[in-house]
């Protein structure tokens, strides 16, 4: 994410209109605009593997995968979560919603602070919200904080299976990071090819 706009503070309906025509995202924080950075290969893959995985389960399920592409509203804000599961959408609103069950934000540089700090503390306090999900591209480490356990971190490595609780769906963490290369990932597939797996 880039800094504000060097502007006065723009209101919600200015946003709003502002982002119909825009061709890049910029999120929403009580008033100033933050335009956003492009994302990496491996953070794309990730989120399309989430897509993949999710989407096909939820396929007969009043719950829909939502991508980056649709805004979340949390009271004077507005975000592009990487990743969103959105069980009671309204259809009122066609480009953002305020209910989603699951988020999930793929961790780069430019985003972690924000991820970890301020969408933390404005997901969590959401009604609807029952996981939050932090997903690192660099490494292999899904942190999932979940309501029903306090939002306390649960973490998976290689070799485990994701739980998403509040749909009742179980991922294997290869998966997630199919064709992603980072250290982890060319090590687990060294391994898998010497072992002959």
């Amino acid at each position: 994410m880039l800094a504000a706009q060097e502007h006065n503070l723009v209101s919600i309906d200015d946003y709003l209109d502002a982002e119909l025509s825009s061709n890049r995202k910029s999120e929403y924080i009580e008033g100033k605009v933050y335009v956003m950075a492009g994302a990496s290969i491996n953070h794309e893959r990730i989120c399309m593997n989430l897509a993949m995985n999710i989407g096909v389960y939820l396929k007969s399920s009043p719950c829909e995968p939502l991508g980056s592409d649709i805004k979340l509203k949390v009271a004077e804000k507005f975000f592009y979560p990487d990743f969103m599961v959105d069980c009671a959408f309204d259809e009122s609103e066609a480009y953002y919603t305020e209910t989603p069950s699951i988020i999930i934000e793929v961790l780069s540089k430019s985003t972690r602070r924000m991820d970890e700090t301020t969408k933390l503390m404005s997901y969590i306090n959401m009604p609807s919200v029952q996981e939050y999900v932090l997903i690192e591209q660099d490494i292999v480490d899904i942190q999932v904080l979940r309501r029903s356990e306090g939002w306390l971190p649960m973490h998976y490595f290689l070799g485990d299976d994701v739980l998403f609780e509040s749909i009742d769906l179980s991922v294997p963490v290869e998966e997630i990071y199919s064709r992603v290369q980072n250290e982890d990932m060319l090590e687990f597939l060294n391994r898998r090819m010497k072992l002959g797996q």
